[in-house]
């Protein structure tokens, strides 16, 4: 230790300091570098509250090519998928003759647990699957169903010629996919049967619809037979 010209006595700083420096250099530069870090959420602020939007690192694990002579799977599923979309149109005329026998096994029997449950799970297949088999436009007709059959508690008070223009227009539909008319059509249709439903559901329910109608995954069997 040395004395300055001014009397006061001047020395190295100590290890202690040197260390509680570094210590605190480390920690802002960690904090610095957290905060720049590119997979970081991002957050904005609005006073009471904070949005955070975390980063998608899915995206990053699959934009990896895959290794030389190793099999590709999304690609493989791709082709699979389409050596398979020749035989869409005919599964979805399955589906449509299913649901077809599903409404003439109503008129000839009534509704009960199990022919209320055939016309729904027929309309509830297509639904799902339309789109899938290149039929996006018949869902709307079918969810149209299956929202009848649904909402409505007593299933012997539902109209057959309700249940008979909801199957006719998931064929006509089907049955029209490519031609020029067909968007029209389908719009045209998934309309009317929106509104002759609410009509219905009206009636059953005091004149308003169901409290829970805008539900948009109903259970996949009618809510009467639910445990």
């Amino acid at each position: 230790m040395t004395s300055g010209r001014g009397g006061g006595k001047t020395g190295k700083p100590t290890g202690r300091t040197l260390a509680g420096e570094s210590s605190s250099n480390k920690s802002s530069s960690s904090k610095s570098s957290s905060s720049k870090t590119p997979d970081a959420p991002k957050v904005t602020n609005y006073g009471d509250h904070a949005v955070i939007v975390p980063k998608n690192l899915l995206r990053k694990a699959w934009a990896r090519n895959a290794a030389p002579g190793l099999p590709d799977p999304v690609a493989d599923a791709e082709r699979a998928l389409a050596a398979l979309s020749g035989e869409f149109a005919g599964w979805m005329d399955n589906e449509c003759e299913r649901l077809d026998a599903a409404r003439k096994a109503v008129k000839a029997k009534g509704f009960d647990a199990e022919t209320r449950q055939a016309l729904y799970h027929a309309a509830h297949d297509i639904k799902g699957q339309a789109a899938t088999l290149g039929f996006p436009r018949a869902a709307a007709a079918a969810a149209s169903l299956c929202r009848l059959i649904e909402r409505t508690i007593d299933s012997k008070r539902i109209p057959l010629a309700l249940v008979d223009q909801h199957v006719d227009a998931v064929r006509a539909i089907v049955r029209e996919h490519g031609t020029a008319r067909a968007e029209i059509l389908a719009d045209t249709l998934s309309a009317k049967l929106r509104e002759i439903v609410d009509e219905h559901l009206k009636s059953e329910n005091g004149g308003r619809l169901p409290d829970d109608d805008e539900v948009l995954s109903p259970p996949t069997v009618p809510r009467s037979e639910l445990p």
